[in-house]
C-alpha cells in the first residue's frame, strides 16, 4: 500500500494543482462540461430529476451519491424555503441536504411589485422631497430676483425657463399651455389701456363666449331655456361658468415694466423691488403645500394686520386672519366664524361664558387659551387705547403658528404613506399600479415627476422597461428621474410582477447571514448567537440598499460581515485587497484571484454577488442555481472526485483529504460523532480505543474534548499538524514502511513530524522502543 503520509502530503502541498490534474482527467471534465452547458436550461424541480447526468453530478458533488435514488425525498429537500426554521430541509439533522438546497434556488426569488428595501428608499424619497421643497421655493426666489435683475427685454426673460416657468406658476398659469406671443402680448401690456393686448384679448375671448350663448339661445326654444336640465340651459350655464372663472392676466401684465415693442425704457428695470416681492409671494402660496417661506410671509403679514384690527369681525371677515389664528391653536378646519367670535369675545372671569363652557375635553382648555390670548369686550370691540393683541399676546400666536402651520399637510402625509404601505402589497401588474391614485402621488412625487402631467400609456412603458438594456425606453427619455422611478418597482416587460435587482439574490443573502451567525456563534455562547443573529438582520436588510459594488466596499460593517462568512478573517483583508478579488478575471489564470491560496473561496464571495464589471448592479440569468452555487457545486464535484480516486488506493488518503474539507464546519464533539468518517480520523490520531466506540455517547464526547480543541480544527496549522499525525499513525496501523528517501522525495518532514518521529513511529509496529 502507498504512504498515506506521503501520498496526502504530495496532494495537499499543492491542493490547486491537484485539483486542477483532476478536472483534466477525460471522464471528469466530460460530466463538469455538461453540467456547467446545461445546468441553466433547467427551469424546474421535474427538469432536474429528468436529467440524471445534472442530477447525479450534484449529488455527489454535495456528498450524497448513495442517495440518488431517492429523488422523492430530494424533491422534498429541494422545495424547502430555507427561510423557514421549519421546513423539510432545515429540519434534517444532516447539514448536507440543507446545503445542497442552498445551492440551488429551486424556490425561486419572490415576485413582488417592491423589496422592502424598494419601499423604504421610496418613502424615504418622498419624505425626503417635501423637506427639500422649503429649500428649493427659497433658492427659485433666490435666483428669480438676482437674474431678473440682468433682464432687458422680453425674450430674454422668455429664453430663461426658469425666469419665465417662475413668473407664470406664479401668477397661476401652467407653462406648458402659454405661447410665446401670449406671454409677450400680456407682459408688454399697459393695463390702464383699455386697447392694450391684455385688455382687448380678454374682452375678445369672453365676448367669443357670448356669442356662443346667443347662437344657443337662438335656436332654443323657449321651453327648453326656462328649463334648467335642459341641454341648451346646461351648455349656456358652462359658457358662463367659464367666463366667470376666465383667467385674469392683468396681474401678470402690471408685473413687468417692458414697453409695447418689449424693450426697456432707459433707466427702467423690468421689475422693481416691490414687483419682485409680490412675485416672490406669489409664487410662495402657489406651491402645493406651505413653505416654512410661506409660513414667514404669513407670519409678516398677522404681524401687520394684527396692529390694525379694531373689532372681532375685522378678523372673522378676514379669511387669511382667521385661518392664521385657526391653525396657530390648533383648531379643526371646520370651524365656524361664529364659533370663533363667542371665543374672542368671550368673559373669562364669567364661568357660564362661552369659552368656560363650550370646547368639550378635545378643545375645552384651547377654547380658553384662545380667549386669553386677545383683549376683545363682550360686544367684539376694544376698549380705548388697547390692542387686539399686546407684543407678548402676538409673539406667543406667532409661535404657535410656525409650530402648527404644516401639521395638516404632515397627518396628510402620513396618511397617504400608510395608505401606500396597505394597497401597495395588494398591486398585481403594472396596470394595478398605475390606477391607484394614492401610489402614484406618492411614487411620482418622490422622483419629481408629479407637475409632470404624464400619461398612463407613457408611464407603463417607463415602469416595464429593462433597466439592464440600455437601449429600452426608459433610457431613451434622457430623465434620470424617470429610471428613478422604473428602479424603485419590478415589472417585467409584459407588465406582471417581477423579482428585484438585488446585489445577492435571496437564497444568496439568506446564506450569507446564517453561514455569518455560524462562524460566530460556532465556539460562542448564547450571547454571541443573540449579537450575531441582530448582526444578520442588519446585513440581510442593508444589501437589499446595496445598488454598486462602491457602496458596498464603502461600508467596511457589512464587508466584514461578508468576509466572516466567508471563513476569512477580517484583520488580515483590507477593503482595496477584496476590490481586487471582485475586479479579477475570472478567465485569466494570472488575476489576483486566481492566483489566491483561497482561491476557492473568493471566487464564491465575488460570484455570490451580482456586479458587472463596472461595479454597477446586472440582473442575473434566469437559472436554478446561482454563479456562487455554480462554483460550489463543481469545486465540491472536484475534491469528492480527488477524494474518491485516491481512496481506492489508500483508504487513509481519502479520509484525511475529506476530513481536511470538512474542518470548517465542525462545530462539535458531537459533529464528529455523528459522521463515521471524521471519527475514524480523530481515534486514529489520537489512539482511541475501539472499545470506546461502544461507550455511550457523553462519554465520548467527553473524552474527545479532553484529547483535543475542537476549536484547533479551525487553525489552518493545528489542523494540518493533526493530519500529519492521523497519516502517519495509519501507516503504523497498516504496517505501511516509510523510507528516508521517500520522506526525501515526497517533501515531507517539515509539516510538523520530523522524519526520526516518523521512524520512531514505524518503531512501533515492530514492537521496539
Amino acid at each position: 500500500m502507498v504512504s498515506t503520509f506521503i501520498d496526502y502530503n504530495l496532494i495537499t502541498r499543492d491542493m490547486k494543482t491537484s485539483l486542477q490534474r483532476t478536472a483534466q482527467q477525460t471522464l471528469i471534465a466530460r460530466e463538469t462540461e455538461y453540467y456547467k452547458e446545461n445546468i441553466g436550461n433547467v427551469t424546474s424541480i421535474d427538469d432536474f430529476l429528468d436529467d440524471y447526468r445534472l442530477y447525479s453530478y450534484a449529488m455527489k458533488a454535495h456528498g450524497l451519491e448513495d442517495m440518488t435514488y431517492a429523488k422523492a425525498f430530494m424533491r422534498k429537500v429541494m422545495e424547502s424555503d430555507l427561510s423557514d426554521d421549519n421546513s423539510y430541509a432545515n429540519l434534517l439533522t444532516d447539514e448536507r441536504y440543507r446545503n445542497f438546497a442552498t445551492a440551488f434556488n429551486f424556490s425561486q426569488s419572490t415576485e413582488v411589485v417592491q423589496s422592502d428595501a424598494q419601499e423604504d428608499a421610496l418613502i424615504g424619497l418622498y419624505t425626503q422631497s417635501l423637506t427639500n421643497r422649503g429649500d428649493a421655493v427659497k433658492e427659485d426666489s433666490r435666483y428669480f430676483n438676482a437674474v431678473m435683475d440682468t433682464v432687458t427685454n422680453v425674450d430674454q426673460l422668455w429664453g430663461n425657463s426658469k425666469l419665465k416657468d417662475y413668473v407664470l406658476t406664479a401668477f397661476g398659469f401652467d407653462p406648458r399651455y402659454v405661447s410665446y406671443e401670449h406671454f409677450k402680448g400680456v407682459v408688454t401690456s399697459d393695463v390702464l389701456d383699455p386697447n392694450s393686448y391684455v385688455n382687448t384679448a380678454d374682452a375678445s375671448y369672453k365676448q367669443s363666449l357670448r356669442d356662443k350663448i346667443e347662437a344657443v339661445k337662438s335656436i332654443s326654444t323657449p321651453e327648453d331655456l326656462a328649463n334648467p336640465k335642459s341641454a341648451p340651459s346646461k351648455l349656456i350655464a358652462q359658457y358662463n361658468a367659464v367666463i366667470a372663472n376666465a383667467p385674469d392676466y392683468k396681474p401678470l401684465a402690471a408685473a413687468f415694466n417692458f414697453q409695447n415693442d418689449g424693450t426697456l425704457a432707459p433707466g427702467d428695470k423690468a421689475m422693481s423691488d416691490i414687483q419682485k416681492a409680490l412675485a416672490n409671494e406669489a409664487y410662495v402660496f402657489m406651491q402645493p403645500r406651505l413653505s416654512p417661506a410661506a409660513a414667514q410671509v404669513n407670519k409678516a403679514f398677522y404681524d401687520s394686520a394684527i396692529q390694525n384690527v379694531t373689532k372681532v369681525s375685522d378678523i372673522t371677515g378676514n379669511s387669511r386672519l382667521f385661518a392664521y389664528i385657526r391653525i396657530a391653536y390648533g383648531l379643526p378646519a371646520s370651524m365656524l366664524t361664529t364659533t370663533m367670535e363667542n371665543i374672542l369675545t368671550s368673559d373669562l372671569s364669567n364661568p357660564n361664558s362661552y369659552a368656560n363652557t363650550q370646547g368639550g375635553k378635545e378643545y375645552g382648555a384651547i377654547y380658553k387659551e384662545l380667549a386669553a390670548a386677545f383683549n376683545f369686550q363682550t360686544d367684539g370691540t376694544l376698549a380705548a387705547g388697547v390692542k387686539a393683541q399686546t407684543a407678548a399676546q402676538t409673539k406667543l400666536t406667532d409661535a404657535y403658528w410656525m409650530d402648527r402651520y404644516d401639521d395638516a399637510d404632515e397627518a396628510a402625509d402620513a396618511a397617504l404613506i400608510k395608505s401606500y404601505q396597505t394597497l401597495i402589497g395588494v398591486v398585481a401588474d403594472v396596470d394595478d399600479l398605475l390606477s391607484d391614485k394614492k401610489i402614484m402621488t406618492l411614487a411620482l412625487t418622490a422622483v419629481g415627476l408629479e407637475r409632470e402631467g404624464d400619461t398612463a400609456r407613457k408611464l407603463k412603458k417607463v415602469l416595464t422597461s429593462d433597466l439592464t438594456d440600455p437601449n429600452s425606453y426608459v433610457y431613451t427619455l434622457k430623465d434620470k428621474r424617470y429610471v428613478e422611478l422604473a428602479k424603485a418597482f419590478n415589472f417585467k416587460p409584459d407588465g406582471t410582477l417581477g423579482v428585484p435587482m438585488l446585489a445577492q439574490a435571496e437564497s444568496e443573502i439568506l446564506n450569507t447571514a446564517k453561514s455569518y451567525v455560524i462562524e460566530k456563534s460556532r465556539f460562542g455562547t448564547d450571547e454571541d448567537k443573540k449579537k450575531a443573529t441582530a448582526e444578520s438582520k442588519y446585513y440581510s436588510g442593508e444589501v437589499e440598499k446595496i445598488k454598486t459594488l462602491d457602496s458596498l466596499l464603502s461600508n467596511r460593517r457589512l464587508v466584514d460581515f461578508v468576509l466572516v462568512a466567508s471563513g476569512l478573517d477580517p484583520e488580515k483583508v483590507t477593503t482595496d485587497y477584496l476590490r481586487q478579488m471582485f475586479e479579477s478575471d475570472f478567465s485569466d489564470p494570472s488575476s489576483p484571484i486566481n492566483t489566491n491560496p483561497n482561491t476557492t473561496i473568493y471566487k464564491e464571495l465575488v460570484s455570490s454577488y451580482n456586479f458587472d464589471k463596472d461595479g454597477n448592479l446586472a440582473r442575473p440569468e434566469i437559472s436554478i442555481q446561482t454563479k456562487r452555487g455554480l462554483l460550489e457545486t463543481e469545486d465540491l464535484y472536484l475534491n469528492q472526485s480527488l477524494e474518491e480516486q485516491k481512496g481506492e488506493d489508500n483508504a487513509g488518503v481519502r479520509l484525511a483529504l475529506y476530513f481536511r474539507r470538512q474542518a470548517s464546519g465542525i462545530g462539535s464533539a458531537y459533529d464528529l460523532l455523528a459522521d463515521s468518517a471524521l471519527l475514524q480520523v480523530i481515534r486514529t490520531a489520537f489512539s482511541i480505543p475501539e472499545a470506546m466506540a461502544s461507550a455511550d455517547v457523553d462519554v465520548q464526547y467527553a473524552y474527545i474534548n479532553r484529547v483535543m480543541k475542537i476549536e484547533d480544527l479551525h487553525d489552518p496549522e493545528k489542523l494540518d499538524k493533526l493530519l500529519i499525525r492521523f497519516t502517519a499513525l495509519y501507516d503504523v496501523e497498516n504496517n505501511v514502511d516509510v523510507s528516508g528517501a521517500q520522506l526525501i522525495l515526497s517533501g515531507g518532514g517539515g509539516g510538523g513530524i520530523s522524519a526520526d518521529a516518523l521512524f520512531t513511529l514505524s518503531q512501533l509496529r515492530l514492537g521496539g522502543r
